[in-house]
Formats: structure tokens, C-alpha cells, sequence
């Protein structure tokens, strides 16, 4: 029978109770996982708590056509005649979805090269790091608008464009860790019982580098929206009837100051997701600097 505790295991524990302890004694970081999660439950559950789901497609009630904010419609509707608020939460939806696939491309790339990068040194290190360097020089969202000049405004080639542009920052991240990481004793050590380069990279270098790309991923998430939300807003993005906050905030322009909602509640929203994503990503650092 083996020991109830070991002193890993027993480790370990204290390592994550003192990092909870961080995390949780910071009142912005708990307000921020709270809106988090109410955002993504609301996402997830959107069929089922909004009061219009048919508004979503591009038919609504022409007979409540730009209706200011009521009990019937709590964020008013659209120029159509569309609920405001189902469109938001369903925007909601939309956005996260993006957020996940941009990311869950950008970052294995971002990784990988920064580890190759940063451990193999030499000329794979210049050329790796060279590409990443162009691509970090141009501005982020010229990048994309440029991307998205060649491509048809889809869902699809939004996430493409957005994620061309992301995995460089993950590929520096990583490249400043393993460079610091290589000359760890226990790099030095797997080198000497002959380990392969692929166990030193993802064995050993990786766990020590997911701090650092965990949190950088939740504060990404709101940015991946911003960003999401720009291209829409200039007409490069998800185009209508899809539900999208920046096409909301773009078409809701139009209609200011006497539409005043169609605007001012789908930007609300955006800033909503973005400062709950960064008060978490925030409250994650410190976690994680209390945990080392």
C-alpha cells in the first residue's frame, strides 16, 4: 500500500493552496473571475435565457423597430426590430468561440517555436526567431485588415487572420523562458543521462514555461475579442446577420444619438468580457509569483 501523502504530492498542495490564497485575496481578481464566468455561462446557455432567441437570424418584430430599453426589451432593438440583448449574449457566444480556436492554434505554434528557438541556439535560432521578428513589426491589426484584404470576410478567415498575428508573441514569450530555463541545472542534468531533445523541450523546459503562457492566454483572450471586434466594426470581419459586437457597435453608429443603445450597450459588452479576462489574467500573475 503506498503512503497516503507524499512529500511531492504534499508539496504540491501547499504550492497551490498558497497560490489560491494569492489569487483569492485580491478583490478585483475574484470580481473578475466572477464576470468571467457569468459571461461564459450566459454564452453557453444562450438558447435558454434569452427571451428571443429567434432574433439571432435576420428576421425580428417590425412593429418594435429601434424600441428604446423596456421591460419587454431590456437593451432595446435593433433597426429591424431585433431584441438587443439577445444579439449581445449571442455575440457573447460567438466571440469566446473565436477566442478559443485563435488561440488554441497561436499558441502550440507560438511554443514550439520559441522552445526550438530558444534551445537549439545557433542559425535555427536566428532564422526562427528572424520570422517572428517580421511579423512583430508590423502593427497587429494592419496585419490583420491587410490578411483580411485578400481573403472574404468569413468567421473562418477572421480566426486566420487573427491568429497569423498572434502566435509571434507566444514564440518570443517562450524563447525568453527556455533561454533562462537552458541553463537550469536540471536541463544540464537530462542533457548528461543522454536525453533526447524533444523530452528536454517538452519534459522539462514546457512545465516551467506554463505559468508564463497561462497567464498570457487569459489575458489574450479579451485582446483576441478587441481584436475580433475592430475588424467587424470596419466590415472585415463576421459579417451580418451573425450576431457580432463590433458589427452591433458599427451599425448602432449610424442611428446616434437617438438609437443611443444600438451602440452603447454591444460597447459595454466588449469592455465587459475584455477588463473580466484582464482582472483574471492579472489576479494569475501574482498567483503564480506567490507560488515560486
Amino acid at each position: 500500500m503506498s503512503e497516503p501523502d507524499s512529500p511531492v504530492i504534499a508539496s504540491r498542495t501547499r504550492t497551490r493552496s498558497k497560490a489560491w490564497a494569492a489569487f483569492s485575496a485580491d478583490p478585483l481578481s475574484l470580481a473578475g473571475l466572477v464576470l468571467v464566468a457569468a459571461i461564459v455561462l450566459l454564452a453557453i446557455f444562450a438558447p435558454f435565457v434569452t427571451p428571443y432567441p429567434d432574433h439571432v437570424g435576420p428576421t425580428g418584430d417590425f412593429t418594435a423597430m429601434t424600441a428604446a430599453p423596456s421591460g419587454a426589451f431590456w437593451f432595446g432593438t435593433d433597426m429591424i426590430g431585433r431584441d438587443l440583448f439577445t444579439r449581445i449574449i449571442f455575440g457573447y457566444r460567438l466571440s469566446l468561440i473565436m477566442a478559443i480556436v485563435v488561440l488554441a492554434i497561436a499558441v502550440p505554434i507560438g511554443v514550439i517555436v520559441g522552445l526550438v528557438a530558444g534551445y537549439k541556439g545557433g542559425w535555427t535560432d536566428y532564422i526562427l526567431m528572424r520570422i517572428t521578428d517580421v511579423f512583430l513589426a508590423i502593427p497587429p491589426l494592419v496585419l490583420a485588415m491587410a490578411i483580411m484584404g485578400f481573403l472574404e470576410p468569413t468567421l473562418l478567415n477572421g480566426m486566420l487572420a487573427i491568429t497569423a498575428m498572434w502566435w509571434p508573441w507566444y514564440a518570443r514569450l517562450i524563447y525568453n523562458v527556455t533561454r533562462a530555463e537552458a541553463q537550469e541545472g536540471y536541463v544540464l542534468a537530462a542533457e548528461t543521462v543522454g536525453a533526447s531533445t524533444a523530452h528536454i523541450l517538452f519534459r522539462e523546459i514546457l512545465p516551467n514555461c506554463w505559468p508564463s503562457i497561462l497567464t498570457k492566454m487569459t489575458l489574450d483572450v479579451g485582446f483576441v475579442i478587441l481584436m475580433a471586434s475592430s475588424l467587424s466594426f470596419l466590415g472585415l470581419g463576421v459579417q451580418p446577420p451573425t450576431p457580432d459586437l463590433g458589427s452591433m457597435v458599427a451599425d448602432g453608429a449610424k442611428y446616434m444619438p437617438d438609437a443611443w443603445w444600438l451602440t452603447v450597450f454591444p460597447a459595454i459588452a466588449i469592455l465587459l468580457v475584455v477588463l473580466g479576462f484582464n482582472l483574471v489574467g492579472d489576479g494569475l500573475r501574482e498567483a503564480f509569483e506567490a507560488e515560486g
